[in-house]
């Protein structure tokens, strides 16, 4: 039986962000889920995935795109028969790291300056990306207009979930990881996105040339690849 994948979006993005992945995904014959990352904080975020993950019989694959990868470092390793992790220009963050921290291992990341706030009821602030800043930041490789439609869709995160730290143990340290990234990413740059990979001693590291932060969109076949070669190769 082939394992389940789960996929988590991140920031400014939602589950249709998979639409290109899961298509082939279940044409291939993999159960899917395109979870809807809540986007409020890392260990609340995690701790909704976390039972998710408890729920699914057999085996599973949990695929991270940015923020989505820091939720995925933040399940425990004893939540179920969780057998590998892809982060999709996903930030696989250590003990204590914030995705902020994680950003900024390397200079070059320039979401900063896109960022508009929402304050809520309750003491909470949203994040948005400006949307005429939007395709230029974060989605570049992608026509114009699909990028407008993603600006006026995004979900916004809870500016506090960026500098949150991730807590004591990272699931990366106990379960295979691979990763895949874009040359171009200007919200993670891609030399953050390498020394994250080294240090979690990645089973492969793919750096996409000319590819945005929304690799997952713009380059469906390559994180389809890196998603296959993780449950193959824990399929025994």
């Amino acid at each position: 039986m082939k394992p389940t994948v789960i996929l988590v979006h991140g920031a400014f993005a939602e589950s249709s962000s998979w639409d290109g992945v899961v298509a082939t995904l279940l044409g291939q014959g993999y159960p899917v889920i395109a979870w809807a990352n809540p986007l409020r904080g890392v260990a609340s975020d995690a701790e909704q995935l976390t039972a998710v993950v408890r729920s699914i019989e057999g085996k599973v694959v949990l695929v991270g795109h940015s923020y989505g990868g820091a939720v995925i470092s933040n399940v425990p390793a004893d939540a179920g028969e969780v057998t590998g992790l892809v982060f999709v220009a996903g930030f696989a963050l250590e003990a204590g790291e914030s995705c902020a921290d994680a950003s900024s291992l390397v200079a070059g990341g320039t979401l900063g300056d896109t960022l508009r706030s929402v304050p809520l009821p309750g003491d909470v602030t949203d994040l948005y990306i400006a949307q005429d800043r939007y395709h230029a930041q974060f989605s570049a490789d992608l026509p114009a207009e699909a990028s407008a439609t993603m600006a006026a869709t995004q979900r916004p995160i809870a500016e506090a979930a960026l500098s949150e730290p991730s807590g004591a143990t990272a699931l990366w340290k106990e379960v295979p990881s691979w990763f895949v990234f874009g040359e171009l990413d200007h919200n993670i740059p891609a030399g953050a996105h390498q020394i994250m990979a080294d240090r979690a001693k990645a089973q492969k590291s793919v750096e996409v040339p000319g590819a945005s932060h929304v690799v997952g969109i713009s380059h469906p076949d390559e994180v389809i690849t890196m998603i296959t070669a993780a449950a193959e190769a824990t399929a025994g």
